[in-house]
This record gives structure tokens, sequence and C-alpha cells, in this order.
């Protein structure tokens, strides 16, 4: 491998890292952090819905790279030039379709920008535990890393005052675990509340910025499966993300 190549691989998992999240805790009293180290197979959804989710997802100018500085006025725009805010997940339990909230204009406007640079497909819920949660967005694969790094290293405020309370069903956004005494959001990571009623210990400490209006029996089939001592699922649980249309 020439020179040049070691180099940018070791850029693109950088970037990676940087962007990872400081993950929500089950037990409030918990200082441990999980981390992703599945090993990537073949994508488990099936390839007609990963054709037909490529096809929804609309082209976007992939010219500019979003930092700390950019990356507000960007959504600023964008969020008004792009209205949308349902998306379906889907995996080869089934699919969750989630309702995105317009009151927190920068968060919606992050997922329906990933998901038109269909930043999500091919990722994993890589972590899941029983009776709290599922954690998606991330993988080990060196793509995920190169589309991060195409996409930019950034971080959003928290919008932790709309009233949202950490339900059963919502989804909501992790904080960065890199210098970040405010909880800035990690933009590329989201997770579904899968507890009944509700992770409550969690409200004003992460971003709520949506939640799922159909397939939570596909929610509570991933937090069944089978994990290792680092939350993390035996079986790779991938996932491609789409626009859905009124």
């Amino acid at each position: 491998m020439s020179t040049n190549v070691k180099i940018l691989n070791l850029v693109l998992l950088l970037v990676s890292l940087s962007c990872q999240s400081s993950l929500p805790k089950n037990d409030s009293t918990s200082s441990s952090t999980k981390k992703s180290s599945q090993k990537e197979e073949n994508l488990d959804v099936p390839a007609n819905d990963t054709n037909e989710n490529e096809k929804k997802n609309v082209e976007v100018d992939k010219s500019i790279i979003l930092n700390d500085r950019n990356a507000i006025p960007f959504f600023f725009n964008y969020e008004k030039e792009n209205p949308e805010d349902k998306i379906r997940i889907t995996t080869r339990f089934g699919t969750i379709d989630i309702r995105l909230f317009k009151n927190t204009p920068y968060h919606r406007a992050n997922f329906i920008y990933l998901t038109k640079r269909n930043y999500f497909n091919g990722t994993t819920f890589h972590r899941v535990v029983p009776g709290f949660i599922i954690q998606g967005g991330n993988s080990d694969r060196y793509e995920t890393a190169k589309k991060r790094g195409e996409i930019g290293k950034y971080l959003l405020p928290p919008d932790t005052r709309k009233g949202y309370k950490h339900h059963r069903g919502v989804i909501s956004m992790p904080s960065s675990e890199i210098e970040n005494p405010h909880k800035l959001a990690s933009p590329y990571e989201f997770f579904i509340v899968q507890q009944s009623p509700g992770a409550y210990h969690l409200d004003g400490s992460y971003t709520i910025f949506g939640e799922v209006i159909d397939g939570m029996d596909v929610v509570d089939e991933i937090n069944k499966q089978q994990i290792d001592n680092r939350e993390a699922p035996l079986t790779n649980i991938h996932m491609e993300v789409s626009i859905l249309n009124d």
C-alpha cells in the first residue's frame, strides 16, 4: 500500500473517531461507555430496498464540507428549502417510520441532509441495551469513515427546551464525547427509546427530534437481539434510510 493511501486511511479514521458520541446510559449513575466492535458482513437488507431507497433520496450538493463554523448557517437555510419530516429505516426485521419534529429545525435538517447524502445506508444499529434503547448510525466499515470525511466534522447545539420527554418511541441524538462540556450533539448517530413508559433520566441531556409513528414492533425485535459485553449485537443489524413522501 502506498504512503499516500496509508495517510488517507488514517485521516478518515481520525475524522470518524472525532464524531463519536457519548452514549446515553441506562443507569444515570453509570460512567461506562460502549463502542461498536462488530465484524462487518454483507448487508442484510434486501437489494431491492437499497435501490428503491437510493432513488427516493434526492441528489444534494456535495461540494460543501461542514465544520463547526459553517454547519449552523448551512442548516439554517437547508431546513427552509427541505421541509421533509418523515423517514423510513429499513432493516432485515422490517421498517421503522419516523416523523421528525419541525420545531427542532437543525436536528431535523441534519437528519434529512444525511439521509439525502445516503450516509446511513450501510450503517448499523451498533448498540442495543435491552429494555432501554437501540442506537444507530455508525459502523466499523471503511466506507462509513469515508462518508464522514466527505460530509465533514461538526457538532450541533443541544435543543432540549421544547418540552419533549424521552417517552418510549422517541428518536434522540447523543452528545459528542470529545471536548464537549456543553453536550453538543454528535450529528451522525441517533437512538430510539425502547423502554416503557420512557427513559426520563435522559431528559435535558439529549435532544429529542422525532418519534416513531409505525414500526415499534421492529424496535422491540432489534432490542431483543443477543449482544456482547459492550452492548454490540452479535450479528450486524444494517439499515437503509429513505425519505417518506406524503
